[in-house]
């Protein structure tokens, strides 16, 4: 128990390698079936009808616990009664890592993200959770998974956790057309033309004001969500780790990430960007979108949103736009993939005491995958807290009432749409309905993490701190402090601090997983 406990004196953060981080049925789920492919496989429990009591522990994303309306619809639909630990999101790790302490976890516990995944990393090796994989097979929901996302949770090869899904990509480009009506440029579809761009909204008074007032991109201090990793995608640098001569290495080994930097030192140094993006939040970057300053911004491109909310109290004629195709030097485009999951739900042993409460288990996430019952907790309750329009889902405008009945339980999802069936949502917004189109057809670009379910005893030790000499000398470079030697330089003195033993592990772990 020792050894399977040491993680909690260590606090893992995700590298640059690992941060690159339909129709409703209204039949409700039978008491007895589960959803389960045959009934051999069903558990004593389910064969009696009597509900399946199940403990779960979940972050909660809003300020108060949720009424338990939702709650007793899902026991009803589900045949299960339901205890559900609320835990706010700004306290999780913390509970998290006090209840696997005490041996006090339920018989389901998310896990919020990656990071805090790869912190129960040796306790799952340590078979102190269910292994889940051969199982899911069995159950007509659960086997509609995404094999790929599955993939990247699994530890040593073996599933252990269901998947609460994520788009691949969400990252594009988000601009304001109107500007480039006015100045005659078309939609950049190099990284060519989005230099281009950025100058003109620099350089060629695109708000007609008859000031030098505007500048081109915004960017913040985040090497991942902000511009930096998609326009490296753009550049064909490797996501996270590529590899190279039979051998992994991190990205910022390869020359395509040294043109990336290279790409932002210029347009900072011709002042087509914000010249302090190193040190800029992302409220401080949104915000210098959103009144006027500059003209593009690169990553989600589902914030085109809250950008245009904002943006046109300020000037009611603003149109922004969206776009993802944007080539590199090469003519390709390419644009980097998370793992494709976002929480994870893990069945402690513990808590789970047999086989049999594990099928239990497994049938209430099976059922929570039934299209009524994904809609019921994504979504609420038709009529009451959505309407359906065109075969999409509409919420109701009293986000007080959604976010104290309904939200905190899309915490709980299993699956994604494609797998769930729930609906997809109503966008009244133009341009997000195109960000969504835009976001799936980003699917089809995919630069994959080739060591995201790879491990790293190394790195889970020494990987925040190693990824910050990488951080550092990326921003010196990029504003003029460092030339290419220097950058070199930090790059060996991260192999030497531990990144040389990193490269070793993860490549030990990449050749047992072929």
């Amino acid at each position: 128990m020792i050894r399977s406990r040491k993680f909690l004196t260590t606090f893992c953060a995700l590298s640059l390698g690992l941060g690159s981080l339909a129709a409703c049925s209204n039949e409700s789920a039978s008491n007895n079936s589960s959803g389960t492919k045959s009934e051999g496989n069903q558990s004593e429990v389910e064969k009696s009808n009597e509900p399946f009591k199940l403990s779960i522990m979940a972050n909660l994303h809003t300020p108060e616990v949720p009424s338990d309306k939702i709650e007793k619809q899902l026991e009803e639909k589900t045949n299960t009664e339901l205890e559900i630990q609320w835990v706010p999101d700004s306290s999780y790790e913390e509970k998290l890592s006090t209840a696997f302490a005490t041996g006090s976890f339920p018989q389901a516990v998310f896990m919020k993200n990656q990071t805090t995944y790869l912190q129960f990393k040796e306790a799952i090796r340590d078979d102190q959770f269910w292994e889940i994989g051969p199982y899911l097979s069995e159950y007509e929901n659960l086997s509609k998974l995404k094999e790929e996302v599955l993939k990247n949770t699994a530890v040593d090869g073996k599933v252990f956790a269901l998947y609460q899904g994520r788009p691949l990509s969400r990252q594009g480009l988000i601009f304001r057309k109107d500007w480039a009506d006015k100045l005659g440029i078309s939609t950049p579809t190099t990284t060519e033309e989005f230099a281009e761009m950025a100058r003109a909204f620099t350089e060629d008074d695109p708000d007609g004001n008859g000031k030098k007032d505007t500048f081109g991109l915004t960017d913040r201090s985040d090497l991942i969500y902000g511009a930096f990793k998609t326009v490296a995608s753009w550049f064909g640098t490797p996501n996270g780790w590529g590899e190279k001569g039979g051998e992994l290495l991190p990205e910022f080994m390869f020359p395509e990430y040294v043109e990336t930097m290279d790409f932002f030192r210029d347009l900072r140094a011709k002042g087509y960007m914000n010249q302090d993006f190193p040190v800029t939040s992302k409220p401080d970057q949104q915000a210098l979108f959103k009144n006027g300053t500059a003209g593009m911004y690169v990553g989600s491109m589902a914030d085109v949103v809250s950008l245009h909310a904002d943006a046109v109290k300020l000037n009611p004629n603003i149109v922004l736009d969206v776009h993802n195709n944007i080539k590199g030097p090469d003519g390709k485009f390419g644009v980097w993939a998370i793992p494709g999951y976002g929480s994870l739900v893990l069945f402690p042993k513990s808590s789970v005491k047999d086989e049999q409460q594990l099928k239990s288990a497994l049938s209430f996430f099976n059922e929570l995958m039934d299209p009524a019952n994904a809609n019921l907790i994504f979504w609420g309750l038709e009529g009451e807290h959505y309407s359906v329009e065109n075969g999409l889902a509409k919420p109701i405008e009293d986000t007080d009432l959604t976010d104290r009945e309904v939200k905190p339980y899309q915490a709980i999802e299993i699956g994604e749409p494609t797998t769930n069936g729930r609906y997809d949502g109503f966008h009244t917004y133009e341009v997000k309905a195109k960000a969504e189109e835009l976001i799936v057809d980003n699917e089809k670009y995919l630069i994959h993490d080739p060591a995201a379910p790879l491990d790293s005893a190394t790195f889970i030790e020494k990987g925040e701190r190693l990824s910050q000499i990488i951080i550092d000398a990326t921003y010196k470079y990029m504003l003029g402090q460092l030339d290419k030697a220097g950058f070199d330089k930090a790059v060996e003195n991260w192999k030497s601090q531990g990144g040389d033993q990193v490269i070793k592990e993860f490549n030990d772990s990449y050749a047992k997983s072929k």
